[in-house]
């Protein structure tokens, strides 16, 4: 499944434009659309050729804020870490967490494990193992990202991501944690780390924060083909702009998903390659969709543009 909450979806009813069965070439036409949360029918003024798709109610901006102190019911996340700056290596290890709900989303018992990844690059991503119907997990596990210098570590953050699986459908989301690389290192050499362990810090687990603003979603402009006597649509995805922030660098690492509807059943699905660290992404690809062949031309032919950010460290499709 997709998830809701880090994607926009538009619809779009692909109709022919001035085509005739014999038309080889077919005929084209270059739209441009918002990506915002209101439904309209009304005219954009992009440009002299752009049409304004009416489209679902979607949420907003997604921000994640830092976690700290507070009132919390989902339980608590230990960890300790430190930078070794010989080998330019950073070490963290998950200790446990304490007092996770004893139900997940699902209704099921909780088997919770941890994900983490480090923030802006999302590069170095790691996860503990499962431990079984508990609301205190114990883990214990080292992690060691290697090639992160001193000077890294002041624009980087913990991102993590506890979570409860489920063995037959995509695992619930429990909580987060995100925190400033810096100011952990910071809170742990309050203690003697020559002598003793590293100082082991507890943060409250935060809800997931999609938190929506109602705002515009951005722009996607895509370019249509119709060739009637192939039974051939070509869908040019070209670009998007002023899209929404979606993580603590203030950028995104978009792509696209289009998905060819017959009779409102999906039936094809394509999608881009992912640009990173932008939110206006170019992208230039061309794909093609064999019309079915029961299908009389494009009356119930419809295409559905989903714009994604990129592993949220949850499945993002």
């Amino acid at each position: 499944g997709v998830n809701h909450s880090d994607k926009s979806s538009l619809r779009l009813a692909v109709k022919s434009a001035n085509s005739s069965p014999n038309d080889e070439s077919g005929s084209r036409l270059s739209i441009r659309f918002h990506i915002d949360n209101e439904k309209n029918g009304r005219q954009s003024p992009l440009n002299e050729n752009a049409t304004l798709l009416e489209e679902q109610k979607l949420p907003g901006d997604e921000s994640i804020k830092v976690s700290g102190e507070g009132e919390n019911k989902l339980g608590q996340l230990f960890f300790k870490l430190r930078h070794n700056a010989e080998k330019n290596a950073l070490m963290v290890v998950i200790v446990k967490c304490a007092g996770l709900p004893v139900k997940d989303v699902s209704g099921s018992s909780t088997d919770p494990y941890v994900k983490l990844q480090l923030l802006p690059e999302k590069q170095h991503k790691v996860k503990t193992r499962v431990v079984r119907r508990t609301v205190n997990p114990f883990y214990d596990e080292d992690f060691t990202f290697y090639g992160i210098s001193k000077n890294q570590l002041e624009s980087m953050a913990l991102h993590f991501v506890v979570l409860s699986f489920d063995r037959y459908s995509r695992d619930d989301v429990i909580g987060e944690v995100l925190l400033p690389v810096s100011q952990a290192i910071k809170e742990s050499e309050n203690e003697d780390t020559e002598t003793s362990d590293s100082k082991l810090l507890c943060r409250d687990i935060a809800p997931r924060n999609l938190k929506m603003k109602s705002q515009s979603r951005g722009e996607l402009l895509v370019s249509l083909c119709y060739q009637p006597a192939a039974s051939r649509l070509t869908a040019v995805i070209l670009k998007a702009r002023n899209l929404p922030r979606m993580d603590i660098t203030g950028l995104a690492d978009p792509y696209v998903k289009i998905y060819l509807l017959y009779n409102g059943q999906r039936v094809a699905k394509k999608k881009t390659h992912v640009k990173k660290r932008t939110l206006n992404p170019v992208f230039n690809e061309s794909f093609v969709f064999d019309i079915p062949p029961d299908a009389q031309g494009l009356e119930n032919i419809s295409l559905e543009f989903l714009v994604l950010d990129w592993d949220r460290v949850t499945k993002n499709e």
